[in-house]
């Protein structure tokens, strides 16, 4: 197999293993180009965009059937604050809130997700699956497809349409543009939720159906009603549609952040997190900043670090050399959240890491006396971490 350097946006800091990510002959990737793109974007065009995205929800209430408003998936974040903040404060909407509960939350997580209902007076539903029923699915979709947080995908997709046609609401209000990492669409492309974006982005193209049947985790159909999403006549009765605020208001993650704490006394995690110097984000899953994160850079070389510097290099908060210290600092540590998972899911380390292995792109990784070696945006090659393959499973990484 051949292999090649990997090469790094000349801007940010995201490799071309990056999902649907294009570099182009400038060494630019298509992120940074869609960032071009938007901060030209001038108040009369987010006015605009405003004024459009009243004329939606006005449309949408004429012609609602049921006593609420819109749904908001809403998980305590930063963003679901954001979100219901526009919709209750700002246009004295009444929203019904939708929470799938994975049982991964950290405490200030709990605590935001709780606040919600008090501070904007909605009604608030909350669903978690049985806990036996998720551990399995942790065990069952790391061997499967190296994503113990399938489960935390699923039911974040799937059960606010759920309630949606079960209460007969026409509208889901999300929050950021879920695809501005790849540079997928345009400004003027007003890309809604939709069965695909929640089937190929969100689940990874596995439905509930593949978790039967596994013979080491027993899993029944009526384990996973909430991972069900309805039927295509269910929805166009209801008329139920997607719309994402991101694409109609200039999207600040620091300054909708700050302005969460000021008005609502939104909490951000005590602790830093061991791969990202951030800590307002994914508090409603301890997972996603440590060892599922973890896992993207065991497939593909890059992890927080990336994500997060990539995007304060975009957004002016950052140069890119304090970017690639953000890299050099977090994107390879080992977090001790690991040892959380391994034990809440009755699984060994050494187990973890060869199923691990396994996940791992021979475009970014190759084997030499027993490590696992990639090429760094700094300009060097290291080591990170021993090989727990066999013989036969290591011949896909020599390099020749």
């Amino acid at each position: 197999m051949n292999y090649r350097r990997m090469q790094y946006c000349a801007r940010c800091t995201y490799p071309f293993v990056t999902v649907n990510l294009a570099i182009d002959d400038e060494g630019v990737c298509a992120s940074c180009r869609t960032a071009e793109e938007f901060d030209k974007l001038t108040p009369e065009f987010w006015a605009h965009r405003r004024a459009v995205f009243e004329k939606n929800v006005e449309a949408m209430r004429k012609d609602r059937r049921s006593d609420y408003d819109c749904i908001i998936p809403v998980s305590g974040g930063k963003d679901s604050y954001f979100q219901t903040h526009i919709m209750v404060k700002e246009y004295g909407l009444k929203p019904l809130l939708v929470t799938y509960h994975g049982n991964n939350y950290l405490p200030e997580g709990n605590y935001n997700r709780d606040r919600m209902r008090e501070v904007f007076d909605c009604d608030h539903l909350v669903m978690g699956p049985s806990v036996e029923v998720l551990k399995k699915l942790n065990r069952l979709c790391f061997r499967k497809m190296g994503d113990m947080n399938w489960h935390a995908h699923c039911g974040i997709f799937t059960f606010p349409i759920q309630m949606a046609v079960k209460f007969d609401i026409n509208l889901m209000v999300w929050g950021e543009i879920a695809w501005d990492i790849s540079g997928m669409y345009e400004p003027d492309d007003f890309v809604e939720f939709s069965a695909r974006v929640r089937h190929e982005h969100g689940l990874r193209g596995f439905e509930w159906y593949d978790m039967l049947n596994d013979p080491q985790e027993p899993l029944k159909e009526n384990d996973l009603l909430w991972a069900k999403y309805p039927s295509d006549d269910q929805i166009l009765k209801t008329g139920v549609r997607g719309l994402y605020i991101g694409n109609f208001f200039k999207w600040d993650p620091y300054k909708h952040t700050q302005l969460m704490k000021d008005l609502y006394g939104w909490k951000e995690s005590e602790r830093p997190f061991d791969r990202t110097y951030r800590r307002a984000s994914n508090l409603d899953d301890r997972y996603e900043n440590g060892i599922h994160d973890l896992l993207k850079f065991v497939k593909f070389g890059y992890g927080r670090g990336s994500d997060h510097s990539s995007k304060d290099v975009r957004t002016g908060y950052m140069t890119r050399e304090e970017a690639i210290e953000m890299v050099r600092k977090y994107d390879h540590v080992v977090s001790d959240d690991l040892y959380y998972w391994l034990d809440y899911v009755n699984m060994t380390e050494e187990e973890f890491w060869r199923t691990a292995d396994r996940f791992r792109d021979p475009r970014v990784w190759w084997i030499e006396n027993g490590k696992w070696y990639k090429d760094n945006i700094w300009g060097d090659s290291s080591a990170y971490g021993e090989v727990h393959l066999s013989l036969e499973e290591q011949k896909r990484y020599q390099r020749g």
